[in-house]
């Protein structure tokens, strides 16, 4: 697959639409979002921590606070997980959070609401940013605004290994299960809005539902546990094949359904969030140019880079 970088006009595009859509004064942080983006768009991690430059709004209370506190999903593995022994979360996503609080300057302090609740927006400061594998998409980013893809993910059909499935077309009909609010949910339901950089989408089986659980992995678990009135599982790629990995009886089902840019993302509701957005961007940007990402995503899968699409 051909790398793609992700500049600096992609990102100003998304924060234009977030200037757009503020309807604040001119002299509100909303509406100079793209104009941060533009004039900090050449600054480098390597002259020091973020926060020991000058700083405004909401990054200046984070560094102020010296943590920045971070959506994460506690049973979403090989991305995020608590380790039952030492307690500790540990994952992709865990690493790149720690990355970008450490290129802050600042502390993490992981929450763990519902995925939900992360993708409905006003989120009242409750926590400060999610890097938690939320997918890219039109819809989402009228609440959201977003940073440059850190990496991407084939969204994968699955079924238990008694079943007669074979491809996705036998779906047809059939029941599968998927996360709350997530776009596997917005795929069976034909509301699924990805930017065009994601490339094709397959179409639905003619007639296939869904049934939701509260995040990706319950649905194997409930397999596991004997529940048999779905006969299908979405979820990402990684996911799947870890449950897999993990002696789960589930198997693939054809070539992934469509890809997913997936990026850090920040509650619009925040009127002073401009610094904040354009520091964290340019982190993850920094991180793909170095290679950090690359290194991240093969230590967390098997040696695939899922950084580039």
């Amino acid at each position: 697959m051909k790398a793609m970088r992700f500049s600096a006009p992609f990102f100003v595009g998304l924060l234009l639409l977030a200037a757009c859509n503020s309807g604040g004064s001119s002299g509100s942080p909303a509406g100079s979002v793209a104009e941060s983006a533009a004039a900090s768009a050449g600054a480098s991690a390597a002259a020091g921590p973020v926060c020991d430059g000058e700083v405004d709004g909401q990054l200046a209370r984070i560094c102020d606070a010296g943590k920045i506190v971070a959506f994460t999903d506690p049973a979403y593995p090989p991305q995020s997980s608590l380790n039952a022994t030492t307690q500790e979360y540990e994952g992709f996503d865990i690493d790149v959070t720690n990355e970008i609080a450490a290129q802050l300057g600042v502390d993490v302090e992981f929450v763990t609401p519902s995925f939900d609740l992360v993708v409905a927006g006003d989120w009242s400061e409750r926590w400060d940013m999610a890097v938690g594998s939320v997918t890219i998409t039109e819809d989402r980013k009228e609440i959201l605004d977003f940073t440059v893809p850190y990496y991407f993910t084939p969204a994968q059909m699955a079924t238990f290994e008694a079943s007669d499935i074979q491809t996705i077309d036998d779906f047809a009909g059939k029941t599968a299960c998927v996360g709350e609010a997530t776009t596997y949910l917005d795929w069976i339901e034909g509301n699924l809005t990805l930017p065009p950089e994601a490339g094709d989408v397959a179409e639905v089986p003619e007639g296939l539902k869904s049934t939701t659980l509260p995040t990706d992995i319950d649905c194997a678990d409930d397999w596991a546990s004997g529940r048999t009135d779905f006969e299908g599982w979405i979820s990402s790629i990684t996911t799947v094949e870890g449950a897999i990995k993990d002696d789960y009886a589930i198997r693939k089902v054809g070539d992934p359904i469509f890809f997913e840019p997936l990026g850090v993302c920040f509650d619009k509701a925040v009127e002073d969030r401009a610094s904040l957005v354009t520091a964290v961007n340019q982190i993850v940007q920094d991180m793909h140019d170095d290679g950090t990402l690359t290194a991240m995503s093969e230590k967390w899968f098997d040696g695939i880079d899922l950084t580039t699409h």
